[in-house]
Order: structure tokens, then C-alpha cells, then sequence
């Protein structure tokens, strides 16, 4: 399983020759720039939830890949009324892909599209597949919800946000890092706004501190499960 980062919450995953992104945001992302948009692969798309700097490259992205957008009933929906494929799933559900198993879970957060109309409840996703299990956590809140992952699905990788202001800051993120019994993080969410600007040595001496290891990758950046 390979895990690249594209800056912000955009992350791609290579597993079982499939190419899944998640909540594409790169033209609109000024540190981005260097990613070819047109280059990216993607046999899926999942959405956390409807906020622009989360879905501004899905349809570009779909459109040239035939990708399938995966995400909550009304984004899903959204989407398919675009003319994507689409498939639909909410809180607490799962479902065999052909890369493996996917089940979309709770995050506590806001979800609304650019327009303002509804995006549904905002989620995370934890992937199951070739042996490696990840958590993408979405936007979110520190959560006692992320204490039941680890009761169906030992985890590889955790994705969180650590930027703070919208979402947990570091020291949050440690915690939940405990509640999903993982000890190996990816952060993402942090330095694409004034607001979310994170200071990144401090962040990974926290989480080395305490036994754990923080990966902030450069934008382009990929690694290896």
C-alpha cells in the first residue's frame, strides 16, 4: 500500500493496483501548484465531507479518471447528479470494494457545500486492504467514537488533522492516536491557511515523546506500508 500526500487533507492510496484519492483539493491550494492535477490517477474518490477545500477537484478529477465518488448519501448523491458514479454510504456502514473493505465512520466536524446547502454528517474512513488497515480521520474533533476502531480493525496508519482551529491540534491528535491504539501517524490539515500554521518540529518531538512517530511529508511526498 502506498500513501501519497498532495497538501491539505488530499491523500492518495495505491493498493491492490487500484488508486483511491481522498478529498481532492489541489488547484485551489496555492502550495500545491506543483502537482500536475492532470497526471493523477483515481479509480475512486472518497469525501469526508462537503467543504470546498475538500471536494474542489472531484469532478476534474472523476471526469478524466471515470472515478467513482464514495462518501455519504447526500455528497454521494450530489456527485451522481453531476453525472459521476457514485457510491453511497453513511455512519457505521461498510463495503467490499474490489482494493478491499471500506467502512465510513464518525467525525465531529461541520459539512456544507460551497453554495451552503446541506453535505450530510461529515465522516472518516478506515480501509482495509492487501493486509494494511488505515484510518483517514477527516475533519475533526478529538472523539470518544475513535475508541471503538480498534475494537473491529487493527490499524497500520492513522490520518489526522493537526492543524487545530478547525480541527484537533497536536496535542488532541495524540490522544486520539491512543484511542485508535496506533502508533504510527500521518498528519495532515496544517500550514495551507494563516489559521492552521503549525510549528512542525514541536509536533513531531510531541508525538516522538510519548513513543509515537508523526509524519509530515513534503506535498508530492510518498510512502509505503
Amino acid at each position: 500500500m502506498k500513501i501519497t500526500f498532495y497538501g491539505h487533507a488530499c491523500i492518495g492510496i495505491e493498493v491492490s493496483g487500484k488508486h483511491i484519492l481522498v478529498d481532492p483539493f489541489i488547484t485551489g491550494n496555492p502550495k500545491a501548484s506543483h502537482i500536475d492535477v492532470q497526471s493523477i490517477k483515481a479509480d475512486y474518490i472518497l469525501i469526508t465531507h462537503a467543504h470546498f477545500d475538500h471536494i474542489q477537484d472531484v469532478e476534474l478529477i472523476a471526469n478524466q479518471n471515470n472515478a467513482m465518488v464514495v462518501s455519504n448519501w447526500e455528497i454521494a448523491n450530489h456527485f451522481g447528479n453531476k453525472g459521476l458514479k457514485f457510491h453511497p454510504m453513511n455512519h457505521g456502514g461498510s463495503w467490499d470494494f474490489d482494493f478491499g473493505n471500506v467502512k465510513y465512520v464518525n467525525a465531529v466536524h461541520s459539512s456544507s457545500f460551497p453554495d451552503g446547502s446541506y453535505g450530510g454528517q461529515p465522516g472518516g474512513f478506515v480501509i482495509e486492504g492487501e493486509h494494511k488497515n488505515i484510518y483517514i480521520a477527516g475533519d475533526t474533533a478529538l472523539t470518544m467514537d475513535m475508541k471503538l476502531i480498534p475494537m473491529r480493525t487493527k490499524l497500520d496508519l492513522a490520518i489526522l488533522p493537526i492543524g487545530n482551529c478547525f480541527t484537533m491540534d497536536v496535542d488532541d491528535a495524540i490522544i486520539a492516536s491512543d484511542f485508535v491504539d496506533c502508533d504510527k501517524i500521518l498528519g495532515c490539515h496544517f500550514d495551507t491557511f494563516g489559521y492552521i500554521e503549525i510549528n512542525h518540529e514541536e509536533a513531531i518531538k510531541k508525538f516522538f515523546d510519548v513513543g509515537k512517530d508523526l509524519m509530515l511529508l513534503e506535498i508530492g511526498q510518498s510512502v509505503d506500508l
